[in-house]
């Protein structure tokens, strides 16, 4: 492969970001290093992971389209092609649809997200003859983002008749803790996709895409470019990440506070949550699910809880209290029902938007937290289990069936 030349460093850089419209390009620049988010692939478990799903040749695919590329362009529609690929193949694989590619349960989320990381991994080491510029690798990385987390794959079917229901999920994080680990919201997001769900008054689509925890892409406005085209089109939304352990919980107030837990490149944020026109910036946005009829059903397994708890700062005070109760007029946020990480910003992201759009009073919308995914008692090496499955399997069922009574009663 004479022009691709992959190097690794002993530090990953961060991953680039400030996406902006590719120049031309001049002299040739050097490829950057691996992320640190990359450098986890050469650890046996993703290797097993991809290797037991048939997602290994997803980036070697990748790597031989670079290598024909003669121009920018044609290296762009590769990635790009390429990165819907995976996302379909990801997709296809969850429903059962073509070949398994091997013996990992068809349910798991992790093979997309190990994939994709491969893929980026390439191209931003790639070193073509015709020269990079850095704009250019920003833009083909940002499109391969895109393209392999189905967030420009969000389509709903014309006419009427038929509910429309948007749902995010989440990559695995926490990673250097445990290697192995599967997020369930990842997991419900490739299940669900393109699925119609039954309801009382109707059909309901269910679309979805799924976001990287990074505290940087948040900053970018990834959750805002993704969402804004759709939440004025759709009936229903939930962003939904992975919670606490052995319950589901209905997230009813999100806070405008990262309070610095490193993400996935090891890196951490603390602050407000930067969005754009911060000047009319809520502390507190809410959510518009029916949480009482959710908590209300039987939706399965685990128990679903109508959370309403936060930590704030009162009026006139420095110190933060927690508040079970939701937070008190003229209060500064320290935490939402869904913590101060990432699951909370998407959840303060998605109805902030809601409500910029003036959508408060007509569009539910809100986040759900899933049970933590767990091993089986004693499993500590094994990337699978039996249990692990049911676990995954029932989550993705259960979030399902909340999205029904949610649709039903909406």
């Amino acid at each position: 492969m004479n022009s691709i030349r992959v190097r690794l460093g002993v530090l990953g850089l961060a991953l680039l970001t400030g996406f902006t419209t590719p120049t031309a390009a001049s002299a040739a620049q050097a490829a950057p290093s691996p992320t640190v988010e990359e450098q986890r692939l050469g650890r046996a478990a993703p290797q097993e992971i991809l290797r037991r799903s048939g997602f290994d040749t997803a980036a070697p695919r990748l790597a031989r389209a670079l290598e024909g590329a003669r121009s920018y362009g044609e290296a762009r529609r590769a990635v790009t092609r390429e990165g819907a690929r995976l996302w379909q193949r990801a997709v296809d694989r969850a429903h059962g649809r073509g070949p398994a590619g091997g013996d990992l349960s068809r349910d798991d989320d992790r093979p997309l997200y190990w994939a994709r990381l491969g893929m980026t991994r390439d191209v931003r080491t790639w070193e073509p003859e015709f020269g990079l510029t850095d704009g250019q690798r920003a833009a083909l990385l940002d499109e391969l983002e895109r393209a392999s987390r189905g967030q420009d794959a969000i389509r709903y079917p014309h006419g009427t008749g038929l509910k429309r229901i948007l749902l995010t999920g989440f990559d695995p994080f926490t990673l250097d803790r445990d290697i192995r680990i599967s997020n369930p919201s990842g997991a419900t997001a490739l299940a669900l996709d393109g699925t119609v769900i039954e309801t009382a008054d109707g059909p309901a689509r269910v679309e979805t895409a799924v976001f990287p925890v990074r505290w940087q892409d948040f900053t970018d406005g990834t959750v805002e470019r993704a969402l804004r085209p759709h939440l004025p089109k759709v009936d229903l939304f939930t962003t939904v990440s992975q919670g606490r352990v052995g319950r589901f919980d209905i997230e009813r107030t999100n806070g405008a506070w990262r309070g610095g837990f490193g993400d996935n490149e090891n890196i951490g944020r603390t602050g407000t949550v930067p969005v754009s026109d911060p000047a009319s910036q809520p502390q507190w946005t809410t959510t518009t699910l029916p949480y009482a009829a959710i908590t209300a059903a039987q939706t399965g397994r685990f128990p679903v809880y109508d959370n309403t708890s936060v930590t704030e700062i009162p009026a006139g005070a420095t110190e933060s209290v927690v508040r079970p109760d939701g937070p008190t007029p003229g209060s500064t946020a320290r935490a939402g029902g869904g913590g101060d990480y990432l699951s909370n910003e998407i959840a303060y992201r998605a109805t902030l938007l809601r409500d910029r759009l003036g959508l408060h009073g007509t569009l539910p919308g809100g986040h759900v937290h899933t049970p933590v995914l767990q091993f089986a008692p004693g499993n500590t090496t094994e990337v699978t289990d039996p249990e692990f499955v049911r676990n995954r399997l029932d989550i993705i069922a259960q979030v399902r069936a909340i999205l029904k009574v949610a649709a039903e009663t909406s």
